[in-house]
């Protein structure tokens, strides 16, 4: 819901409330970011000049004499630059990968540079792009500075002088003084080569003026056309790349009361067409009431809505018996009982082995057959040493014989 009508602030006495406007149709129409943002960057095409590469005689990357070597010399067949005496000779030439050759798929000035919008999709988005001025959230959003500021949208009477010095006591009196620093402290020098191109600048956008043709209202132009920031605009003039820079929406906007009036004339109300746009008809919001979740609690709807399900279906994940003892006890009961006489049978065999084997080391057969096997192993050895050394004084022998 909106409110039904709007205060009128004096410029000269800002809180004074002069009179009281009816709110226009057009604040009511919904908010379609999608449409502005396509608008936006197809018409802020239409400001690009036609740019391309250096062609004709001397195109650019072909401003060298280079032929191919050919086939033979064990290099590639892209042309080289002849001549001898400088690295420039030899090297390779035209090619896009080549050092001072050409680009690939080179610009052309006949490119498609403009775009063609709908104007009804321009409309739509211009009316948009005005209703999202009225949303206190979506202008402090966009960052703004209007806490001071009595109330969004914001209407003055008129301005009448055309003096700067003037223009700019009456904003910080409405409670602009923030957003002024905010944009003075925003100008620095532009990232990238753009600086060296007559835009070596950039500063954040401020408030916006829209005024209308009558001739107290004229005089806002001269005044606030040396502001940093500030933007004025005629209200059957108003421009997308204006009222929502950048495809943004919620910049904040200063009306006058003449400006404020023909809104309706401009866009026309949801009873009747627009009087400045041929057949032009607001757009209509697909939904009555945005605010789902009331909806969704309503008693009209809950009394419809299935209940809900506590628990879903599950499925329960399958696990191996084998290494898992509390599944394999469900399975088969007897398992845990099992497991137990096994251990106690493992128990069992591992103590009659160990006295089977203590028994044999402790008995007297058992002590001779360990005398017997070590007598038997140092006569083996003792064999072995003598044959190596029968062998060794052989070996020794034989070399002696040779040399006498």
């Amino acid at each position: 819901m909106s409110r039904p009508t709007v205060s009128v602030y004096n410029h000269t006495n800002p809180t004074e409330v002069v009179a009281s406007v009816a709110l226009p149709a057009v604040f009511t129409a919904p908010i379609r970011n999608d449409i502005v943002h396509f608008v936006h960057s197809n018409i802020a095409k239409n400001r690009r000049q036609a740019q391309g590469v250096k062609t004709g005689n001397g195109e650019a990357g072909h401003q060298t004499a280079a032929t191919s070597w050919g086939t033979g010399r064990a290099v590639s067949r892209i042309p080289r630059v002849g001549g001898s005496g400088t690295h420039r000779s030899g090297q390779a030439a035209f090619g896009n990968m080549c050092r001072g050759g050409h680009m690939y798929s080179p610009l052309k000035i006949w490119r498609r540079w403009n775009r063609k919008v709908n104007q009804n999709q321009k409309r739509h988005a211009t009316a948009a792009a005005v209703a999202a001025t009225a949303v206190g959230p979506l202008v402090t959003a966009r960052g703004h500075r209007v806490e001071q500021v009595n109330e969004v949208p914001f209407v003055v009477d008129t301005f009448s002088s055309s003096k700067t010095s003037s223009f700019i006591k009456a904003l910080v009196a409405f409670g602009l003084g923030d957003e002024l620093n905010r944009v003075n402290n925003s100008k620095k020098i532009r990232t990238g080569a753009g600086k060296q191109r007559n835009r070596r600048y950039v500063m954040r956008k401020g408030p916006l003026v829209v005024y209308n043709d009558t001739e107290s209202d004229k005089n806002v132009v001269q005044a606030a056309r040396n502001v940093p920031g500030v933007d004025v605009a005629n209200v059957h003039r108003l421009n997308l790349l204006k009222l929502a820079p950048g495809g943004h929406l919620g910049r904040f906007i200063i009306w006058t009361r003449s400006a404020f009036e023909a809104l309706n004339d401009v866009f026309g109300t949801y009873k009747r067409t627009a009087a400045e746009k041929n057949g032009y008809t607001l757009n209509r919001s697909i939904l009555t009431t945005a605010d789902i979740s009331r909806l969704i609690n309503s008693d009209a709807v809950q009394s419809k809505v299935r209940a809900p399900k506590t628990a879903g279906n599950t499925h329960a994940r399958k696990i191996n018996a084998l290494s898992n003892k509390g599944v394999m006890t469900r399975l088969n009961p007897f398992s845990a009982k099992k497991a137990e006489l096994e251990k106690k049978t493992q128990a069992a065999n591992a103590a009659k082995r160990a006295e089977r084997v203590k028994a044999k080391r402790t008995s007297k057969d058992g002590k001779a057959r360990r005398t017997t096997s070590l007598a038997t192993y140092q006569k083996f050895a003792d064999t072995q040493v003598e044959t190596q050394n029968a062998a060794t004084k052989k070996w020794y022998d034989d070399i002696a014989a040779q040399q006498l």
